[in-house]
């Protein structure tokens, strides 16, 4: 575990605070449609203004392409708010004369939100200038979004390398929470993929595999080792240039732990009211795709899931949004409940499901991130927080 600074090391009275939250939530019609990152972002938000800090905060919201109002922090400041029962404050940039004179004019216990970072061209580039100009904002910075700590941006790295930074207690719950999974998690330690590509998954296969005891696949992704496989896979979803990759795990010495569907639930379309059909896994009719794990898997898979004491899920198994395609994934999310070990759910989907379904609380660990989460199982380095450890001698 990486060394770093703490909230319990910084004295924050009377100080301004850059605190780089994850707030890059969902929107509908101009609102907030998935408050869930904003909640898990309040408490340091919260205990930094309650000692007495000036709180900037930071984030980047979805991916646009420069400034673009459909992507403005304004609705997300807004509901902070709501949920706090405090005026936050939401600026109109993110740096600039009228940041800094905001900042200023700002006194203890303020609550001020910067406009989303991604509308600085050199957010994702990590502009020395840009994190300059953060930097200046304030006198300590907090990184605390764990889901960004993956990228090497202005707003997560060039900010902490200029000024005394800490990791914010979120953070380091992530850290330690799916940090388990790195040491001798108790067994037996079961892994549970899903989602729709397994190319997003493979480096976390690779460096898991040899250390489960069972890995579970279902979601989109189970159709490319199925196809690995040799079975027929009708019109699912396969990635074609990663089946000899897949195909190289399952052949492999590790490659019996890997457990796939043996049923699974199909339809003629990808649509809502598409009828469904339940068929084995190696019965795939040609002009047919697979959206869900059959109910013969999700049995057996939550089986292995209620009889382990480390479980680590990412990915639903199947299209959850659809009450026709939402039983493999409501099967594995009950599992998670009745299971009496560690269990730990990473990813927006899978999280989204579990929030669906109100098991959110059922859990040992809900994260927050979703890709940072994967990298630190993969044994990758976060830039975000490789960066803290220089604060911390």
């Amino acid at each position: 575990m990486p060394r770093y600074l703490t909230l319990d090391d910084l004295n924050v009275s009377e100080r301004t605070v850059l605190v780089r939250s994850d707030l890059n939530v969902p929107l509908e019609d101009g609102e907030v449609a998935d408050d869930f990152r904003i909640r898990m972002a309040l408490p340091t938000i919260q205990r930094l203004r309650e000692a007495g800090a000036k709180v900037v905060v930071c984030s980047h919201l979805g991916r646009p392409k420069g400034a673009d109002p459909a992507f403005s922090m304004a609705p997300v400041a807004a509901r902070m708010s709501e949920l706090a029962g405090f005026e936050v404050r939401a600026l109109g940039a993110v740096v600039g004369d009228e940041v800094q004179q905001a900042v200023s004019d700002a006194g203890p216990g303020d609550v001020l939100v910067l406009e989303n970072t991604r509308f600085e061209p050199g957010e994702t580039k990590n502009d020395p200038d840009l994190a300059d100009r953060l930097a200046s904002l304030a006198d300590v910075f907090v990184q605390d979004a764990f889901g960004s700590v993956h990228r090497a941006h202005a707003s997560t790295v060039g900010v902490a390398e200029r000024i005394r930074s800490a990791a914010g207690p979120l953070l380091v719950a992530e850290l330690e929470s799916l940090g388990r999974f790195l040491g001798a998690p108790e067994r037996p330690y079961v892994v549970v993929l899903g989602g729709a590509k397994v190319s997003d998954k493979l480096g976390v296969i690779e460096n898991l595999l040899p250390k489960v005891d069972t890995m579970l696949v279902g979601g989109g992704m189970c159709f490319t080792l199925l196809a690995a496989r040799g079975y027929e896979v009708g019109s699912s979803l396969v990635e074609e240039d990663q089946v000899d990759s897949v195909r190289s795990l399952l052949d492999g010495p590790h490659g019996d732990r890997i457990r796939l569907p043996s049923d699974v639930v199909v339809a003629d379309a990808f649509a809502e009211d598409a009828a469904p059909r339940i068929v084995a896994a190696d019965e795939i009719p040609a002009d047919m795709m697979g959206l869900d794990i059959g109910p013969e898997t999700a049995e057996s898979f939550s089986e292995v899931i209620r009889g382990a004491q480390s479980v680590f899920w990412n990915g639903p198994m199947g299209v959850f949004e659809w009450e026709n395609f939402r039983a493999g994934t409501e099967a594995v999310a009950k599992a998670m409940a009745e299971c009496g070990g560690f269990t730990a759910v990473g990813g927006g989907d899978s999280a989204a499901a579990l929030r669906m379904l109100g098991m959110e609380d059922r859990v040992s660990h809900l994260s927050t991130g979703g890709g940072a989460g994967l990298e630190l199982l993969e044994g990758k380095e976060l830039p975000g927080v490789a960066v803290l450890e220089r604060w911390a001698s």
